[in-house]
């Protein structure tokens, strides 16, 4: 198995890159950064929505797992949407849903009313993350450089961003009202960055050029091969691993530090914020580590980063180390996930995204009511220890795979 590709990378330095590509760079950004923001802003009202619905963690969980299934079943079907009307079109249409399903969960009252609103809601999700990850990997290709982890800290930051707005006026503005003004950030956003993501051509399948630059050509044309296609599932195991860890801290965060350590809401809120912060800067950085170390140091360090600062996020006896359990979590998860999807496209095109990202947006939804489940077997803390496990297996997953 290859590293990540880094030939053309010097080529692709001292020459510009064309006006069209360089738009379609910023505006898949922007639909990045609004699906982290609008995610995280829901994530962090679960403990008020909770509280309105009357639920228990194993019927919170069961309702969650609502947005796992509408998510898992649409990311099934988007790589064939995106084939046949393009991942430009699919990325708006899902940034619309998006944009109004999230303002349903605080109109529940019931956790049956908010598993069923959250099938919306995940649809939504899991249909937007495959298509703008589609549209992402054909311009990856295009400019021959691997920039992925780029749209995934424009996703974090977001996240950061959504989480904390959250937590400044989680005591001052309800549920309700917080978030039906994303669902009005959220179509203006749409509506601006979609109207210019549909005046750009999506890049042209580049395999003959990429053959001649030596990097690996996208499978756009003939059907994946089995050694591709279980390649593609071993990226998609790998992210599923990772992913997990980001749903888990995504929706039971801030709880287990209000529930467990006596954190006030706010900072309660703040926990997903510091592991959105970190992982924002581990990608930010993603492009140049990838460039200089390759794939397969990225995904053993990033691994048991990760699985050290779960443990001390899951086990500290304090709010402050927690918060750095988390942060040291985010840093070793960051490019992980990244290179997985970035992989697997670049094999097997749209259905390679939508294979891997079935996988691995799988783990980030179905972690958060496998986790509830195991809070009410054990305790909220020993279930979050099973992010640490994943995380683990992940690296070793990452060096078996070495070249």
């Amino acid at each position: 198995m290859p590293l990540l590709n880094k030939i053309g990378t010097a080529a692709s330095r001292s020459s510009p890159t064309p006006p069209g590509l360089r738009r379609l760079r910023v505006i898949l950004t922007l639909f990045f950064a609004l699906d982290g923001f609008i995610f995280a802003g829901w994530v962090v009202r679960i403990p008020a929505i909770k509280d309105q619905t009357g639920a228990s963690a194993s019927d919170l969980g069961l309702a969650l797992l609502g947005v796992s299934v509408g998510a898992v079943i649409t990311m099934t079907l988007t790589g064939r949407l995106c084939r046949r009307f393009g991942a430009h079109p699919v990325t708006v249409a899902c940034g619309v849903l998006l944009s109004l399903s999230v303002a349903l969960p605080p109109l529940t009252h019931s956790a049956p009313a908010l598993g069923a609103v959250l099938l919306i809601f995940g649809a939504a999700y899991g249909g937007i993350n495959v298509a703008f990850n589609s549209a992402a990997v054909d311009l990856v290709a295009a400019l021959r450089r691997p920039i992925m982890p780029s749209f995934h800290a424009a996703f974090s930051l977001g996240g950061m961003a959504g989480a904390g707005l959250g937590g400044l006026i989680a005591g001052s503005l309800s549920p309700t009202r917080h978030l039906l003004g994303l669902t009005v950030i959220g179509l203006l956003v749409t509506g601006v960055a979609g109207r210019a993501l549909l005046r750009i051509e999506p890049p042209a399948p580049a395999d003959s050029s990429q053959e001649r630059e030596g990097g690996p050509a996208p499978a756009r044309g003939p059907a994946p091969d089995t050694r591709t296609r279980r390649l593609v599932l071993v990226f998609g195991l790998i992210a599923l691993c990772t992913a997990f860890g980001e749903g888990a801290l995504a929706d039971w965060g801030a709880l287990h530090l209000e529930q467990d350590l006596a954190a006030h809401p706010g900072i309660a809120a703040a926990g997903y914020s510091c592991f959105a912060f970190a992982m924002t800067l581990g990608r930010l950085g993603g492009t140049t580590l990838l460039e200089r170390l390759g794939q397969t140091p990225i995904l053993v360090a990033g691994g048991a980063t990760a699985a050290v600062g779960m443990l001390l996020g899951a086990l500290a006896p304090t709010v402050w180390l927690a918060l750095l359990g988390f942060a040291v979590t985010g840093l070793g998860l960051a490019n992980i996930f990244p290179v997985a999807i970035e992989r697997a496209g670049a094999l097997a095109g749209p259905g390679g995204v939508a294979t891997a990202s079935t996988l691995g947006y799988g783990g980030m939804l179905l972690g958060p009511p496998a986790i509830g489940f195991m809070a009410d077997w054990f305790t909220l803390p020993t279930a979050l220890t099973s992010v640490a496990v994943l995380a683990g297996v992940a690296a070793v997953i990452g060096y078996t795979t070495r070249p």
